[in-house]
């Protein structure tokens, strides 16, 4: 079952490419290439003393607000990985690609990369539009990407390493919390694609539980920038809280006619698990201090390990910068892939999926550790409050990282969400 109506079939020309159907949400994958055809060698050449990676980002169209930012964190990590050696004593040579906030150009430039280009691993996507027409390519080319945002779950995939949150690191822990603050009901509000539509199916599921009622779903297109009648309907509605699964420069106009209309955090809160540090800026403090995130990591994480990534991070793209949980896990994604390489001793796909279980990284975010079955990360929840300062403030953290369940197997009421 695919969940998007508006952004759910890879274009012709990446379907030819690729010569797969993008796997269904929620649909288990775990062969390397479920065509049954076997992958075209590899091409990454480790002759010399440098070694390709792909960054493949959108920095133009409606998601460029957040992926640039995601781009300037690879660039760090990649920047410092050189200062210190390299992986396996080889400099890393960058080749970036725009995704353009198009699915059908991250499978275009992904083939691009892997075939032309010759690159060790991909790190990129934002979107689970983008990371599901990216899935099927990788998969036939038996490749590796690294995937650095929160998304909706059931998914697992061998040629996919995922660094954000899963959903019983992000959502359900967001859903506790407004739980435990007396909410009984909801109005949900999101991007029409896969990320959104699965993860209120999810939503659902979890409220139908727990005695909380869903007052209202809309969904608008990715760049939509008219919400005078969605939040006119969330108004009228007066639920006990508002579920935010917009993407991209839509919670800018979001924002500001939910001010507009005089809404505010006292009245009816706004919890959102797509808006970071940078989005902030964007959409303007007056617009959204008071309002929820839930996410894995803030800038105000103190810890002497965050300190210097904020610091390292300013220093190369000035003071005004803020750091946000999508690029600090991409700045993780790559660091991660240099652990289990140099574990493996190899490039090699194989050994490195054979090495990945276990590799830890003292990350900004707190030490994360590599889940070896289902390539996802264990992390440590956080509720935050936006400030007048523009950044995110803890207001609730699960102490201690969650293990990824990326099929909610562990939840009864989540029964049948993954067929």
């Amino acid at each position: 079952m695919t969940t998007s109506r508006s952004r759910r079939v890879i274009g012709a020309a990446a379907l030819l490419t690729v010569g797969l159907v993008l796997s269904a949400c929620g649909a288990r994958v775990d062969s390397a290439d479920p065509s049954g055809a076997a992958a075209a060698p590899s091409c990454v050449d480790t002759s010399g003393s440098e070694i390709k990676i792909g960054f493949l980002n959108s920095r133009s169209g409606t998601m460029a607000i957040s992926e640039n930012t995601v781009f300037d964190s690879l660039s760090l990590a990649a920047e410092q990985i050189n200062a210190a050696g390299g992986v396996l004593g080889k400099q890393l040579q960058v080749v970036a690609e725009d995704g353009a906030s198009e699915p059908t150009i991250f499978a275009e430039k992904a083939q691009k990369l892997i075939r032309s280009d010759c690159v060790a691993a991909v790190f990129g996507g934002w979107t689970s539009s983008s990371r599901k027409a990216m899935l099927p390519v990788f998969e036939s080319n038996n490749a590796l990407l690294f995937y650095p945002v929160q998304y909706e779950g059931l998914e697992a995939s061998k040629n996919i390493f995922y660094t954000g949150a899963t959903t019983n690191q992000q959502i359900i822990p967001a859903l506790d919390y407004l739980k435990e603050q007396g909410v009984t009901s909801l109005f949900l509000v999101g991007s029409d694609y896969v990320f959104p539509q699965t993860a209120n199916k999810i939503i659902k599921a979890y409220a139908a539980a727990n005695g909380i009622e869903i007052r209202g779903e809309e969904y608008a297109p990715l760049g939509h920038t008219d919400f005078a009648t969605i939040v006119a309907k969330v108004r009228d509605a007066g639920a006990g809280a508002v579920f935010n699964t917009l993407n991209g420069d839509s919670n800018v106009a979001f924002f500001k006619e939910y001010r507009n209309l005089g809404l505010t955090p006292e009245q009816m809160p706004v919890i959102s698990v797509s808006i970071a540090e940078e989005e902030v800026g964007g959409i303007g403090v007056d617009n959204i201090e008071g309002q929820l995130v839930a996410w894995n990591y803030y800038q105000t994480i103190d810890t002497p390990t965050n300190q210097r990534f904020v610091e390292a991070f300013k220093a190369k793209y000035g003071e005004n910068r803020v750091t946000s949980d999508p690029m600090e896990a991409a700045y993780t994604s790559l660091w991660l892939w240099k652990g289990m390489v140099e574990k493996a001793g190899s490039f090699d796909v194989a050994a490195v999926q054979a090495a990945a279980d276990g590799v830890t990284f003292d990350a900004p975010e707190g030490t994360v550790t590599v889940n070896g079955e289902n390539h996802h990360i264990a992390k440590t929840a956080l509720i935050g409050r936006i400030g007048a300062d523009g950044l995110i403030h803890t207001e609730w953290s699960s102490g201690e990282p969650i293990e990824p369940d990326p099929y909610l197997t562990t939840y009864p009421w989540a029964s049948g969400l993954a067929s």
